[in-house]
């Protein structure tokens, strides 16, 4: 434990960054999770919904730094191609 004061409040908020960084990766896991679920489902209204809120938290990711843009394109472009590929199957039905 650092006895300097400025030392000891980057400690705090090094912490307090922390926790809400691994909140928001958790909540972006989550979001994709759920895109991944409704198109097993086949349930095109939420999986329009839950695509919608993944690609914003992964926006918002990049935006705040949190993670690379590259990284989000990556993650985005996965998403739409599962999206693209369930629209295809269903207009072969």
């Amino acid at each position: 434990m650092p006895n300097i004061k400025s030392a000891i409040k980057r400690v705090e908020v090094s912490r307090k960054r922390t926790a809400k960084n691994v909140a928001a990766r958790s909540s972006i896991k989550t979001a994709i999770k759920r895109f991944d679920q409704a198109i097993t489902e086949d349930s095109v209204e939420n999986t329009q919904i839950t695509f919608k809120r993944a690609i914003s938290l992964l926006d918002r990711a990049a935006r705040k730094g949190l993670l690379h843009p590259n990284a989000v394109a990556r993650r985005k472009s996965k998403l739409t191609r599962k999206l693209n590929a369930t629209r295809v199957n269903e207009k072969a039905e």
